[in-house]
């Protein structure tokens, strides 16, 4: 028996869509860089930083979310497990990317970590329920692009938290080694555990192309953190394949049905 999509929900879904992607363009457009030399970017990078091609991700990540808002607002598209556990989530954590991008631009410390953080844990505790894809498009269009966007967010709250953290004073230069550190073995540690409970094998990609950033910016300044950093992203990485090679999945590896 098929049901029909809430339709709150699914226009809720599309503007938190158009939101998250608008935000960045009119910045741009105003020539706003808030990922640029913000204080909130340079407070961060005493203590963590990710090589600047780590954000190209965030092409596949709006191109993931205008495929999810246009694919779920079809007439044609019935409401499915995939849309009826992510759908209200995915609203909160697609906002969240864009008042990130407005809170960072004012350099409100509190607002950015609580709304990164939030948004990842709107996406990562639903995503734990193991849901069963019904299709390729159900996977492809609503699993893999929110999978997506919660890894990404789960090692972007990891820099944010050190980064507001440095900007507040509790992190100096003498204690900066160690958090960096730290919050490299925690994220990695979170990553996995969340794609192996959740048979989730995009999850952690993400995650593991943010550590390789980390790697690729952190070896001259701080070498055993980059060392972490590359050995994290390994473990991830072959966690995917791990998860991706079995088939009692969350995620199978899609059939058509």
């Amino acid at each position: 028996m098929t049901h029909a999509k809430p339709l709150l929900r699914t226009v809720a879904i599309a503007g938190a869509a158009m939101f998250a992607i608008a935000v960045p363009v009119t910045q741009f457009a105003m020539g706003v860089t808030p990922t640029g030399q913000t204080d909130l970017v340079r407070d961060g990078d005493t203590t963590l930083e990710a090589a600047g091609y780590a954000f190209s991700i965030w092409g596949l990540i709006y191109a993931g979310m205008l495929a999810y808002a246009i694919y779920q607002a079809l007439p044609s598209t019935r409401e499915t497990p995939g849309l009826r556990t992510l759908g209200w989530p995915s609203v909160a954590a697609m906002a969240g990317c864009g008042l990130w991008l407005i809170a960072a631009v004012y350099d409100i410390k509190l607002a950015t970590m609580v709304i990164i953080i939030g948004s990842a844990a709107a996406l990562c505790i639903p995503l734990l329920r193991r849901y069963p894809a019904q299709n390729r498009i159900d996977f492809w269009l609503v699993a893999a692009p929110l999978s997506m966007l919660a890894g990404w967010l789960t090692v972007a709250s990891a820099i944010n938290t050190l980064t507001v953290l440095t900007g507040w004073g509790f992190i100096n230069a003498s204690t900066a080694p160690g958090w960096a550190a730290g919050g490299v073995i925690v994220v990695a540690l979170v990553a996995a555990a969340i794609a192996a409970a959740s048979r989730n094998w995009i999850y952690p990609l993400p995650v593991a192309w943010g550590l390789a950033a980390v790697w690729v910016a952190e070896q001259t300044d701080r070498p055993n953190v980059a060392i972490l950093a590359a050995a994290g992203a390994a473990v991830l990485v072959a966690t995917a394949i791990w998860v991706g090679t079995h088939r009692r999945v969350m995620l199978p590896l899609p059939r058509q049905q």
